[in-house]
């Protein structure tokens, strides 16, 4: 082996007896053989479709130290550099959850005046002010960490209430009156409710004699989903990242134009175009001025907004209070971002047995039938839930999505259990090869993807454990699944990825072999500085002519694919160089591949053509030559002819598809040979589905050179 290579495991892809890998699922079979593998053209499409977003990104990168195109500080859960996360500066918690927000007792009044001065009202924050002058008691309900404590000290201070009271937030419903003391105002942050001790109507009442009766009054704050029996919450909208920043900068730094230049800055729009909690929002304004002051650079300032995302997942799965199951959906959501909810809820219940049985195998897994609500959930993962409508074979279906709010979280957080929590590695890989298993496209895809990031993390460990054993399996399907983690792996920046595909492309091992040349097929269109590598590997495998027919097929449709889509032109370009100098089994399969592009209506190259900005000398001279070729082939020449066929019917049916032919034949007549076959052609024409010969015959016939 030459230095540099990349091994190839020596084993034949065969399923490991269930008592001696701890990587395979011990209820799995392997599948049979499938008849036929998925068109090379439609598990593209299958890709396309379902992969993550943010993969298909020009600047998406994810590994290292890129996160998004830009240059970050944080990986795989840990910190290089001094990254700031608010610990060189005074924070004074503004619009944070700081403080003893669970104990009683008066709030210093100059917490109170230090938060008026950065304080912005959103659009409820005056339904809220109305609602609390005219009934003394108002309740704020709002996702956390969205500022609900700010806002309820600042209503209290918008009526002129400088003393201000926590209360307890154990307290119990029906004991709230009790609790209120002599202070005109009182705070009662995140009261701890339950379905079977709820808030009740008559509790305020209660409460709203009393604070008459004081002259006082009070702000409730509550979570979203709390549990309220006839009470009409005012529910908190929190003010704009932008205004809140702004507001503290002038903090900081008092007022004139040395704001508006510091939110101009690069690091300053990345930050504001992700989803930030508020409490995030004051920590960067404090590095935004430390940055201004010289004692924070301009890298560090951008490698913020990362942090704090990489914080988050260390936090979720350092918190002992959360459950295994809550941990389990954050993994699930992180597989299924911006895929339908109900899939990233059932899957992660699969993840939590697997995950059950790793921590106590002498237990038997246990999961809850009925759980925390939708909302909940998606609160907990600071993320969203809408409808959106999925393409499916029975047309377009509305399905609730959920999606992280910050796209980086997903795969920061996938990295993070597979660096930072080896243990959870067994678990993860057999639920990882039961989702590439799931009828579903979707979830094989987003199997492909999950493990296209841990690749990307940790190359020689996802090669070992799940990409070689679906490469080598005896079905087409986990080897399309291994073509699809290694075209996703690629696009995310996952080093040796070319050269495995080369390698694989003349390994021994058929099955690996399908595997590279499918995932040429599916990257090269999006890589297209890969084609020239592509076309030199596949047609080194053709030199070979060992090839059977099956395996012919399917080198043919890949290097089709190859045409469909990137910079045709430089792809036809490279096809030429090929036929000129390369050998018969090389030839014929560049032949029969350009034929497959031509006969191809979807992104096909007569499409491609179509587009006037590619008819151009260079154009035409690149689609000319392989098609001489190919008609000059006798082994190619019928087939040819029948394209050609297909592209005349196509211009009788649409006059820029005329244009086009019109512009390519007399490329195509360069000897007298050349025209005669042509002319023969389009005098000859049948008409389509036997009717009579297309109009458009006659007019392309003229646009031949006279013999």
């Amino acid at each position: 082996m030459s230095a540099g290579e990349v091994p190839a495991p020596e084993h034949s892809g065969e399923p490991a007896p269930p008592d001696t890998s701890a990587t395979r699922d011990p209820g799995a079979e392997e599948a049979e053989p499938e008849e036929r593998p998925q068109e090379a053209r439609a598990a593209r499409r299958e890709l396309y479709e379902h992969a993550p977003e943010f993969m298909f990104k020009a600047a998406a990168s994810f590994g290292g130290s890129l996160v998004g195109g830009s240059q970050h500080g944080v990986s795989g859960g840990r910190v290089h550099g001094d990254v700031f996360m608010g610990g060189k500066t005074e924070s004074h918690h503004y619009y944070g959850s700081a403080g003893p927000v669970h104990a009683s007792g008066e709030i210093p009044a100059s917490e109170i005046e230090s938060l008026a001065a950065v304080f912005q009202e959103s659009d409820s924050f005056a339904t809220a002010l109305e609602r609390l002058r005219g009934d003394r008691v108002v309740v704020l309900t709002g996702a956390h960490s969205t500022g609900r404590r700010a806002a309820a000290l600042m209503l209290l201070h918008r009526l002129g209430i400088t003393t201000v009271r926590a209360l307890d937030a154990e307290t119990p419903p029906a004991a709230l009156r009790d609790q209120l003391g002599n202070a005109p105002g009182h705070v009662l942050c995140d009261l701890g409710l339950s379905r079977g001790k709820p808030l009740k109507y008559n509790h305020l009442l209660a409460v709203q004699d009393e604070l008459r009766k004081r002259n006082g009054h009070m702000v409730i704050t509550l979570e979203s989903t709390a549990a309220l029996t006839d009470i009409s919450p005012v529910p908190w909208e929190p003010p704009s990242a932008t205004a809140v920043l702004r507001a503290h900068l002038h903090h900081h730094l008092g007022d004139g134009p040395v704001v508006d230049r510091l939110l101009s800055l690069g690091p300053v729009h990345d930050f504001l175009a992700h989803a930030h909690q508020l409490r995030e929002v004051r920590d960067f304004a404090e590095q935004v001025a430390a940055y201004e002051s010289g004692s924070v650079s301009l890298a560090e300032l951008a490698s913020f907004s990362h942090a704090t995302v990489a914080e988050q997942v260390r936090q979720w799965f350092a918190d002992e209070e959360l459950s295994l199951r809550d941990k389990s959906f954050l993994i699930s959501l992180a597989v299924f971002d911006q895929a339908p909810y109900p899939l990233a809820a059932e899957l992660a219940d699969q993840l939590y047995v697997l995950l059950q049985e790793t921590e106590n195998p002498e237990r038997t897994p246990e999961i809850p039938v009925f759980g925390p609500a939708i909302a909940d959930r998606l609160q907990l993962a600071r993320a969203r839930g809408y409808e959106e409508y999925e393409s499916t074979e029975w047309g377009q279906v509305p399905q609730f999505v959920a999606r992280y709010q910050d796209d980086r979280i997903a795969p920061t957080l996938l990295e993070e259990v597979w660096t930072g929590h080896p243990s959870a590695r067994p678990a993860l890989i057999r639920w990882i090869q039961r989702l590439a298993r799931d009828g579903r496209p979707v979830v094989r895809t987003r199997a492909a993807a999950t493990a296209a990031m841990l690749t990307a993390a940790d190359l020689p460990s996802a090669m070992a454990l799940l990409i070689d054993g679906w490469a080598t399996a005896r079905g087409y399907a986990p080897r399309l699944i291994a073509a699809n983690t290694l075209t996703l792996s690629h696009l995310l920046g996952a080093p040796a990825v070319p050269r495995v595909l080369s390698q694989w492309c003349l390994d021994p091992h058929p099955a690996r072999r399908w595997t590279a040349v499918r995932a040429y097929a599916l990257l090269v269109p999006l890589r297209p500085e890969q084609t020239g590598e592509a076309l030199e590997t596949i047609a080194a495998r053709a030199r070979l002519d060992e090839s059977d027919e099956q395996e012919r097929n399917h080198l043919t449709e890949s290097t089709a694919l190859l045409l469909s889509a990137g910079d045709r032109r430089a792809t036809l370009t490279a096809l030429v160089h090929f036929l000129e100098q390369d050998t018969a089994p090389v030839r014929a399969l560049l032949l029969s591949a350009f034929l497959t592009a031509c006969h191809t209506e979807e992104d096909g190259l007569l499409a491609w053509f179509v587009e006037d900005d590619e008819r151009t000398p260079a154009g035409i001279r690149a689609l000319a030559d392989p098609w001489r070729a190919a008609l000059a082939d006798p082994m190619h020449t019928k087939a040819a002819l029948t394209a050609l066929r297909a592209w005349v019917y196509e211009a009788d049916r649409h006059p820029s598809a005329e244009e086009a032919v019109t512009a390519l034949l007399p490329a195509l007549a360069v000897s007298a040979e050349d025209i005669a076959r042509l002319s023969h052609l389009l005098r000859t024409i049948p008409g389509e589905h036997g009717g009579p010969p297309p109009r458009v015959a006659a007019r392309l016939l003229s646009a031949l050179p006279s013999r």
